[in-house]
């Protein structure tokens, strides 16, 4: 599942691969940005917002969204694609390289000085050289919501998902139903941020430091299978910020209080 690891790994893949390359060829299949081309323009960087990934080319930017289950794959000129045509969304190349962008969303072009159109809205993000962890936890603080649906806010934190969420509440001994205003959410916070930062150099994401299969989650989609440290059977339910948001949720009824 994508989350702020696993986009700013694709980021600075993106970035070796094209920074400083001019595009000979830009492609976008999307219907309302299918007349957008940056062919001819430099790649000047590739960059990561929480769950964005932000392309700048010349005095413009690509953004790109990877969702539930998109990705960039870079590889040689004539490669055969990892997914089916159809899927491609983006389809970039330069010399001795081509990025292809399969299933992603929220693929336009905006000049570079517009992208805060895109991204202004995220809160502090703990893989960013601006990360600034009071903030995030200030805007936490004050989410009346279930403290989960808060995690999954990325105007409170960028670059948390759903799976991340539930293993960093295991962590905390937080129940997933707890009210964001009644948890230390700088104790939180701090431990978001050192579990993203701990698998954005990883090839296999863990949160429990184990890499065996089976091993890597403490409670996310291991309902009814023991709590890896106490052996109660994990639980499992949804929860939303409205019933059309709705998300799994996970949790160990001793180990989470």
């Amino acid at each position: 599942m994508p989350e702020g690891d696993t986009v700013w790994q694709t980021a600075h893949r993106l970035h070796a691969a094209l920074a400083g390359k001019v595009l000979t060829r830009f492609e976008l299949r999307v219907p309302r940005q299918a007349t957008a081309d940056l062919t001819g323009r430099t790649v000047r960087e590739v960059v990561p917002r929480g769950k964005h990934i932000l392309l700048r080319a010349g005095a413009y930017t690509l953004h790109s969204h990877l969702r539930m289950e998109g990705i960039w794959d870079v590889h040689p000129p004539g490669a055969r694609w990892p997914r089916p045509a159809h899927t491609a969304r983006a389809v970039l190349a330069a010399t001795g390289v081509e990025a292809v962008g399969f299933d992603i969303a929220e693929v336009r072009v905006v000049p570079t000085t517009a992208e805060h159109e895109l991204v202004g809205h995220l809160g502090p993000d703990p893989l960013q050289p601006d990360w600034d962890a009071a903030e995030a936890a200030r805007r936490v603080a004050a989410d009346r919501r279930p403290v989960h649906v808060a995690l999954l806010d990325q105007r409170n934190l960028a670059g948390l998902g759903n799976e991340y969420a539930n293993e960093v509440l295991f962590v905390r001994g937080i129940l997933p139903t707890t009210p964001a205003t009644a948890v230390d959410v700088v104790g939180l916070v701090d431990t978001a941020a050192r579990m993203l930062r701990a698998n954005r150099d990883r090839v296999l994401r863990t949160f429990t430091g184990d890499g065996r299969r089976g091993r890597t989650r403490w409670v996310y989609s291991r309902e009814h299978q023991p709590c890896l440290r106490c052996g109660t059977p994990i639980r499992a339910g949804r929860l939303g910020a409205d019933p059309t948001r709705e998300r799994s949720v996970f949790w160990c009824p001793t180990c989470q209080r």
